[in-house]
Order: C-alpha cells, then sequence, then structure tokens
C-alpha cells in the first residue's frame, strides 16, 4: 500500500501511517491539499492525515478536505506525541541559539522554551523538516523539536527528550481511502458524519434528539464555517454506534431535519 502523508519522512504522520500498514511504502507531500489530490488521481492507495490532538484540539482543515473530496475514513489510530530536542551530533545546549519546528509543536514546548530563554523560537512547516534543514546545514547554533523516528531517519541525536508540556499528548489518525476502495470494518463502532441544517428555530437540537432517541452516543461535534456563505455552519460529529444498522437509522434519521448529510466513514474506534 503507497500511503500519503503532509510532511518529511520521520515525522509523526510517517509513524502513523506505518501503524496502519507497517509495510507501507509512503509518499510525503508539501500540504494537505497535494495528499488530498494524490489520492483523488491514485498516486497513492491510501492517505494518513492528523484529525485531532488532544491538547491543540482539532486540525480543521483536514475536516474541510474531508468534506469536499469522494473520500472515507477506513480507519483511525491515537499517536502518543513525545517531543525531543535534536541536534547535530557533537553539539551541546550551550551551543543552540535557534530551534526549529512546527508551530503546535513549539506551542506544545511552551515551559521548555520558558526555561531556555536565551534561545529563539522559529516556526518551520514540519517537525521532521526540521530536523532534515538543522542536518543539511550543520548549523552547531540551530536545533529542531520532532520525534525520535525524525531523528534516526537523518542521523541526528537527541539533546533532551520528552520536553513537551504535558505527557497527556495524543494525536488522532485517520487512514482515508477513495470511496470506491473504502472497506467497511465488521466490526466498525464509530462514525463520522457532516451535515448542514436549515435556518429555522429548533433545528440543531431537533437533530441532537434524533441521534439521543437512537440510543447513540455523541463523542464530538463541532462546527465549521461554509466557504463563500457567511454565517453558514457544517457541523462535524462523531458518535458511537453499536451496530450497521444503527449507523445506516442515524443517517436517514438526519436526513429529515438536514440539507445536507455526508457519511465521512465508519470504523472501529481506536
Amino acid at each position: 500500500m503507497k500511503i500519503a502523508i503532509q510532511g518529511e519522512p520521520g515525522s509523526f504522520s510517517h509513524e502513523a501511517a506505518l501503524k496502519f500498514a507497517a509495510d507501507a511504502e509512503i509518499l510525503p507531500l508539501s500540504i494537505s491539499t497535494e495528499v488530498f489530490r494524490a489520492l483523488a488521481q491514485g498516486e497513492a492507495d491510501a492517505a494518513a492525515i492528523p484529525i485531532e490532538n488532544s491538547l491543540a484540539g482539532s486540525v480543521s482543515e483536514h475536516f474541510d478536505l474531508l468534506l469536499s473530496h469522494d473520500v472515507k475514513v477506513e480507519r483511525e489510530t491515537l499517536l502518543r506525541i513525545r517531543h525531543n530536542l535534536i541536534v547535530v551530533p557533537g553539539v551541546t545546549m550551550d551551543e543552540i541559539e535557534r530551534v526549529y519546528s512546527h508551530p503546535v509543536a513549539l506551542a506544545q514546548c511552551r515551559r521548555f522554551l520558558a526555561e531556555h530563554s536565551g534561545i529563539r523560537a522559529l516556526a518551520s512547516y514540519d517537525t521532521a523538516g526540521s530536523v532534515k534543514q538543522v542536518m543539511e546545514s550543520k548549523d552547531r547554533h540551530a536545533a529542531a523539536i520532532a520525534s525520535e523516528a525524525a531523528a534516526g531517519h537523518y542521523g541526528a541525536v537527541i539533546l533532551q527528550a520528552g520536553i513537551e508540556d504535558n505527557p497527556e499528548n495524543f494525536t488522532r489518525f485517520f487512514l482515508v481511502r477513495r470511496s470506491g476502495d473504502a472497506v467497511i470494518d465488521p466490526e466498525a463502532n464509530k462514525l463520522s458524519l457532516a451535515f448542514s441544517i436549515e435556518h429555522r428555530p429548533g433545528s440543531l437540537v431537533a437533530v441532537l434528539e434524533e441521534l439521543s432517541a437512537l440510543g447513540t452516543n455523541l463523542t464530538k461535534i463541532e462546527s465549521r464555517p461554509v466557504h463563500g456563505k457567511p454565517w453558514e455552519y457544517i457541523f462535524y460529529v462523531d458518535c458511537q454506534i453499536r451496530s450497521a444498522e444503527e449507523g445506516a437509522r442515524a443517517l436517514e434519521a438526519l436526513r429529515a431535519h438536514c440539507a445536507m448529510v455526508k457519511e465521512l466513514g465508519r470504523y472501529k474506534e481506536a
């Protein structure tokens, strides 16, 4: 299986892709829109995308891309995010003047950065890409914040491990495939969907009451603006379901109250 990811080899998305398929061929791409384009055009069999972090929240762009492409979520997995200070071999802490990483990773290491106020934090496009940049430049005054896998991939060394503020740092990843290729796990107990509602009083309450009446457990709900339609919103929902029939009934119940309903995927909860 060829799995597309956003980011460089050694990134957290790379780790997640290998959790989905240990022998997968990885297709690293610069931005998320390229990942979905590669999937849609058949350049990749699947995509591994982060959808939610336990500290930073949802990856809103990926919800929008799931809605706008003919794809389905086939599986999910959880990845423990452990940040490390990574340098060129032989570099000491006293030499470091700058540290590079993705803005989310920098935000999750605020305490470490505050304790080392002489080190300037600089945003980069990717955690593993930051390690790649430091190693290619052989800059002894620069460091990166990234995973252990990134350090190993680029031949760098970990100067300090586990520098994240909170150890309860997990990211939920989806394995996404083209709708015609996605296989529903017979043990699927989770449903992700998107819907929009009519502009009338009580519409959202009516939708939630329908789910409640089915005994469906709502585990997540959030709204995203509709592009080109100010003050209109798409709602994204995750539900725990007890059977395929319950998932089908939930979708049917929503259609009576919603202007649009799209099933994003049925899969086994990680």
